[in-house]
């Protein structure tokens, strides 16, 4: 009980560190990136801001939780890989903020970086079997735990930099994923990701104000890799290391959305002959935006699905698998239901009541008294 209390107050000791870090640092970052040229110019329709913001924020969540985890937190041959492979994710990202490397190139460092990870300890090893009827119980990886680790942390690394499309929805995806961890750390007795996962919070909850909409700066590339990177590899050391059904159930169902999305995205490219890494503008939060939510609202219904995900990985980790079926089919039930609601409600609002014309009004007249027209529209009429 000593010990879970110790991980409690040196988690708590760490995410406010992170916080103070990121919180006071951000500044100075927005201006260095207008300095060096980190600015985000609108030039497509997939950008939803309309001028030009400063990008290259991740930077200031890197340094909150950097120094965060040199404070609080033993430098074991594990941990030196996380760090130098952030480092590397973190270079690499302010590089792409400033010039716009190219897709290749990008993964190709990210492959190095995460083998530095890999080679230094974060491998998985073992996952369990997902088939409950199959005698054997897991399944040992042997040679094929290096690529498949390094598969796992290129993917989310980018899984969480592709859900980076409005204003504090990968930062707050983040903080989510980032405190669910932590409470399924503190939960199976795993103190070191728990302190990992409070700093990352910590530097996540620092930047957050700066990047809620409107956005003052957004985290770029710096930001939503190193996320990703850092998510990738704790979920190994905190939850694919058991044997048990939850270290391959719970590592899919925490990071659910930003893998979701990727997939998706993967197969609608494909599917109309695009390259997988080519941009576009079908996800997740596009579509939210284009069902006619706001960005507020966009980023506050994907912060909910974080949110049920993330508990549902905490009922499963502490109360099996039954238990978190039913929630997270409940909550799938009460969330379908609820946005079948609101979208007949939008689509009512949108088609309004039925104006009997007037006859007598000239054209004129008619628009410029119609409440169909925006007050935009109406000014211009």
């Amino acid at each position: 009980m000593t010990i879970q209390f110790q991980a409690i107050g040196l988690s708590v000791a760490a995410l406010i560190t992170a916080a103070l870090i990121a919180l006071i640092t951000t500044p100075v970052v927005k201006t260095l990136a207008f300095r060096i040229g980190a600015v985000d110019v609108p030039k497509d329709n997939r950008r939803m801001h309309k001028h030009p913001i400063p990008r290259m924020g991740g930077l200031a969540i890197f340094l909150g939780f950097f120094f965060s985890v040199l404070i609080f937190m033993e430098l074991t041959p594990q941990m030196r890989g996380l760090l130098l492979g952030a480092v590397v994710i973190v270079v690499l990202g302010i590089f792409d903020d400033i010039y716009a490397l190219g897709a290749k190139f990008k993964f190709l460092v990210q492959i190095a970086a995460a083998l530095l990870a890999v080679n230094s300890g974060n491998v998985i090893t073992v996952i369990s079997n997902p088939n409950i009827f199959s005698s054997t119980p897991y399944w040992e990886l042997g040679a094929l735990s290096i690529p498949i680790s390094v598969i796992w942390i290129a993917a989310i690394t980018n899984a969480v930099n592709l859900i980076d499309g409005l204003d504090g929805l990968a930062c707050g995806v983040s903080t989510i994923m980032s405190m669910t961890l932590l409470v399924i750390a503190l939960v199976v007795s795993e103190p070191d990701v728990a302190i990992l996962m409070a700093a990352l919070a910590g530097g996540c909850m620092g930047f957050l104000p700066y990047n809620l909409n409107p956005a003052k700066i957004f985290m770029g590339d710096t930001g939503s890799t190193f996320l990703g990177f850092v998510l990738a590899v704790v979920s190994i050391n905190g939850l694919f290391k058991s044997a048990a059904l939850i270290s391959f159930a719970v590592p899919f169902l925490l990071l659910g959305l930003p893998i979701f999305d990727t997939c998706y995205a993967i197969f609608r490219r494909i599917s109309h002959g695009q390259s997988p890494l080519s941009p576009d503008r079908g996800h997740i939060h596009h579509r939210l935006i284009d069902m006619g939510l706001n960005q507020k609202q966009a980023v506050a219904v994907l912060y909910i699905i974080a949110a049920i995900l993330g508990l549902s990985a905490v009922v499963l980790t502490t109360n099996g698998v039954e238990k978190a079926m039913i929630l997270l089919i409940s909550f799938g039930i009460t969330g379908g239901v609820a946005a079948k609601l609101y979208l007949d409600r939008l689509n009512g609002v949108n088609q309004g009541p039925v104006i009997p014309k007037r006859l007598n009004n000239p054209p004129s007249d008619v628009a410029g008294s119609n409440p169909f027209f925006g007050e935009e529209e109406r000014s211009e009429k």
